[in-house]
C-alpha cells in the first residue's frame, strides 16, 4: 500500500498562522472568505458562459475557444485527481488537529494538489485565449479562491500553489493547441449538432 504523505514540514507552520487568523478575524469576514471557498466556483462557469455569449459575436473560431474553456478546465480537474491518487497527501487539518472553519474531510481525501485551485485556474487560463478582459478578472478570482482554501483550513499553502500551477498549465497547453486548429476546429463544429453554439446569432 502507498503510504501516505504528510505536507505539514513544509508549510506546516505557514498553514497554522493562516488559520490562527481565521480564527481571530471577525464573524462577517469567515463567512464571506468560506462562503467564496465553497461556492465561488460557479463565478467561473458565469464567466464561461459570458465569454461564450460575446464570442458569438466576434466569430466561429474565437467561438471555438470560448467552447473549449469548460473541457479544458475539466482535463485540469482530471490532471489534478490524478496527483492526488499518487502523492496521497493527508489533509492538514487531520495532520496538525487545528480548528478550521471548513469541516475536516474525512481521512483518504486527499490534500495535494488542491482542485479548487486547479479548477479556477484553468479556467482562468483558458479564458485569457478568449477574451483578455475576462481572463484577467478570472485571474484574480482564482488567486482568491487558491487562498480562500487555506483560510477556511482545508489545504496547505504549497497544495494551492500547486494547484494552481498544475491548472495554468494543463490550460494553457490546451487553449494554445486549440487556438491553432481552431479554423479547422470550427468548420468541423458546423457540420455537427453543435451548430448553433458555434454560429453567432
Amino acid at each position: 500500500m502507498t503510504p501516505v504523505y504528510d505536507g505539514s514540514h513544509l508549510d506546516g507552520s505557514a498553514y497554522t498562522d493562516v488559520t490562527g487568523l481565521a480564527d481571530r478575524a471577525p464573524g462577517w469576514l469567515d463567512d464571506v472568505i468560506s462562503a467564496w471557498s465553497t461556492y465561488g466556483l460557479a463565478v467561473f462557469a458565469a464567466l464561461m458562459l459570458i465569454a461564450w455569449w460575446r464570442a458569438r459575436r466576434a466569430g466561429t473560431a474565437v467561438v471555438v475557444n470560448a467552447l473549449a474553456v469548460p473541457l479544458i478546465t475539466f482535463a485540469a480537474f482530471v490532471v489534478d485527481l490524478l496527483l492526488k491518487s499518487v502523492v496521497r497527501e493527508d489533509r492538514p487539518c487531520q495532520t496538525l488537529h487545528v480548528i478550521t472553519l471548513e469541516a475536516c474531510p474525512a481521512p483518504g481525501d486527499w490534500s495535494f494538489p488542491s482542485n479548487h485551485a486547479a479548477i479556477a485556474a484553468a479556467a482562468a487560463v483558458a479564458l485569457l485565449f478568449v477574451s483578455r478582459r475576462l481572463g484577467a478578472l478570472a485571474l484574480v478570482a482564482a488567486a482568491l479562491m487558491a487562498a480562500s482554501r487555506v483560510w477556511v483550513g482545508a489545504h496547505y499553502p504549497h497544495d494551492v500553489i500547486a494547484g494552481f500551477l498544475v491548472g495554468a498549465l494543463v490550460a494553457f497547453a490546451g487553449a494554445w493547441t486549440v487556438r491553432r486548429h481552431q479554423e479547422a476546429l470550427a468548420e468541423r463544429l458546423k457540420n455537427t449538432p453543435l451548430r448553433p453554439l458555434v454560429v453567432g446569432a
